[in-house]
């Protein structure tokens, strides 16, 4: 509990027992007033306060407003115990509305926490302790066990496990040698690391993090969007009302003027809207609080109201559906040995960061330091070329060869094929293989189950390869041998298919996605660790490559629409119900304080429910169903 909340405890205990002691004061004799009136005051004055300010600064239609003009309108018709219990019932709900924002803030919290406080840098052979921000890129950080890793780098020295919890919501730990990349935010469990830094703290993995969730609550969904539009309205209109209630019976009909007001004021007390303005943001805030603490990134409650809607999911293959960790299988050469053509396409290959590139020069296990290199080129979609030994070499898809003049054909495996050309002559080709990932049949059955009606792969691979990856997965379509200006095409037409109501997921590794992410309605980066592209151009970001983090991202999203659509219909619904009651004459001012405070606490009880994420949900998703 904060010292604000502390604070505003005293205040609602030392009101309680003011109006304690009234009741056992004579009834309506000047010290029971007093009593009453010193509650209210205790209670009460810092509400009118922001309400005379509101004046002054053009806020008149809010909630201090309110309260203010129907508990001073009591006081005027002496009914001081109604006043003094309207602002007591009223504080209490807003102590209790300020614990629940701030329950659902410490998920987040706990995610920023991830901000390291210091790094020990090397220099001039000494260790000093400075601001992350003030270590440049080159330079050398000592990283000691138990600490966080302040800022991504390469392993220069050092063997240690490293704690990944803090981003991916579940501890998974990582060995780390010399040579390895790593990342901030991470938590050094066993060595110490000697780490080169290779990027500034501003363009860090837990830099570009800490922004995207600060920046989450900015972009609001439509529903949070319409309950900002209509208290803007609600408030001077139910005003008006009150108003309206107060002069037109005695006017028009001959009620007596003391009933009408004490009519109007309980209108005014009841029509007060914190519930519906605090419960919808907070249950969208609570989402992507839940979300955040499983190692799901979310830019804003706007996705998260667009991912409940989901009826189409692309995925890409390679890194999505498959694991990405490729491996050579086989070696068909042309007129040459096989360690020359793995050879010939390790060298060619040498300075590429593609996952099918790595695993060449994997199965080559050699470097080209002392090979000449020149006018290296990546084709986008279809591989590389370049000139090796004074040779021009193109290594990379059928499309490649076919745009050089050479007609091959593919042989007969399972897998990503590369092909090898020399000088214009074809050289023969590899095998490269990669595994589906072990969970990616239940994850797309939960997605089914969940609403989603059509699931799709794109990938860059032929048709044959894209096939047998999907034989035994519940894939409806596939989309093979696409470029990356194909992929945005082919999501531009499906975009045109999804029906209105619905809205398209496309979901891809992060490596070379971005445009595809930027066109989908929600772009999911998942395993998207390090990866700044993923990150800027993601809408919502796994930190790990599990595909049952998305079912759980579904979960959340629709969960939480559920809970906000709950709050607006509790909301409104009994507050027309005690309206209507009020204005009849049939509910006191007692009714009113329900129907504003008592529907406060419950709406924001029921938005707190978007925080909690039962286990036994994600027993359900590892098998696939959908009952989450």
């Amino acid at each position: 509990m904060t010292s604000k909340q502390k604070k505003m405890l005293i205040r609602i205990s030392a009101a309680a027992l003011s109006m304690a002691a009234a009741l056992f004061l004579p009834e309506g004799e000047l010290p029971q007033a007093v009593s009453f009136l010193a509650a209210y005051v205790i209670i009460g004055w810092d509400v009118v306060y922001q309400a005379v300010r509101g004046l002054f600064c053009g806020r008149i239609f809010d909630e201090h407003f309110l309260m203010s003009l129907a508990t001073i309108g009591a006081i005027c018709t002496r009914q001081y115990a109604e006043a003094a219990a309207v602002m007591l019932f009223y504080q209490v709900g807003e102590l209790f509305q300020g614990y629940a924002v701030g329950r659902s803030r410490k998920s987040i919290a706990a995610l920023m926490d991830i901000r390291p406080a210091f790094a020990n840098v090397e220099r001039g052979g000494e260790i000093l302790a400075v601001e992350p921000e003030e270590v440049a890129v080159g330079e050398r950080i000592l990283v000691r066990p138990g600490e966080k890793i302040p800022l991504d780098g390469l392993v220069c020295a050092g063997v240690s496990v490293v704690d990944t919890a803090a981003l991916t919501g579940e501890s998974v730990p990582r060995e780390v040698a010399p040579g390895d990349e790593i990342i901030s935010g991470c938590v050094n469990r066993s060595g110490l690391l000697h780490i080169e830094v290779t990027k500034a703290f501003s363009e860090s993995t837990v830099s570009k993090i800490l922004e995207l969730v600060e920046n989450a609550e900015s972009k609001k969904a439509r529903a949070e969007s319409f309950i900002s539009r209509f208290a803007r309205y609600y408030t001077p209109c139910v005003v008006l009302g009150a108003l309206l209630l107060f002069l037109l019976p005695p006017l028009f009909f001959g009620g007596a003027w003391d009933m009408w007001m004490n009519r109007a004021l309980i209108f005014l007390v009841i029509s007060c809207p914190c519930a519906l303005v605090i419960s919808v943001p907070l249950s969208f805030f609570g989402g992507i609080g839940c979300a955040s603490g499983r190692g799901i990134l979310v830019k804003g409650g706007v996705y998260l109201e667009q991912l409940a809607k989901a009826e189409v999911i692309v995925l890409d293959k390679t890194g999505t559906l498959t694991k990405g960790s490729f491996s050579v299988t086989e070696i068909f050469p042309v007129g040459m040995k096989k360690s020359e053509l793995l050879e010939l396409a390790a060298l060619a290959e040498s300075h590429s960061n593609h996952p099918v590139a790595l695993s060449i020069l994997k199965a080559w296990g050699k470097k080209a330091e002392s090979v000449q290199i020149k006018g290296l080129q990546e084709l986008p979609g279809r591989g590389v070329q370049a000139e090796i030994e004074g040779k021009a070499v193109c290594v990379g898809n059928r499309r490649l060869m076919e745009e050089i003049g050479i007609f091959c054909a593919e042989p007969e495996a399972y897998g990503t094929v590369v092909h090898v050309a020399t000088e214009g002559r074809y050289a023969g080709c590899l095998v490269v293989s990669d595994e589906v990932k072990p969970e990616a049949a239940a994850a797309l059955s939960a997605l089914k189950k969940q609403g989603v009606k059509t699931t799709v792969m794109f990938t860059g691979d032929v048709q044959k390869v894209a096939e047998k990856v999907t034989k035994t997965l519940p894939i409806d379509r596939v989309c093979a041998e696409l470029l990356p200006t194909d992929k945005v095409a082919g999501v531009e037409r499906l975009l045109q298919e999804t029906s209105s109501r619905g809205t398209l997921i496309f979901v891809g590794d992060g490596i070379n996605d971005a445009p595809v992410l930027t066109r989908a309605d929600v772009g999911i980066a998942m395993g998207a660790m390090g990866q700044d592209a993923a990150i800027e151009a993601a809408d919502i970001v796994l930190m790990d490559d599990s595909l049952l983090k998305i079912t759980q991202a579904m979960h959340i999203a629709r969960r939480t629409m559920r809970i906000v659509w709950q709050n607006i219909v509790l909301a409104l619904g009994l507050k027309v119900v005690v309206l209507l009651l009020g204005a009849i004459g049939l509910a006191g001012m007692w009714a009113a304080v329900f129907a504003d405070v008592g529907v406060s606490v419950l709406a924001i009880s029921n938005a707190m429910r978007a925080l909690r994420f039962k286990e036994h949900n994600e027993r359900t998703e590892a098998q696939g169903s959908a009952d989450l």
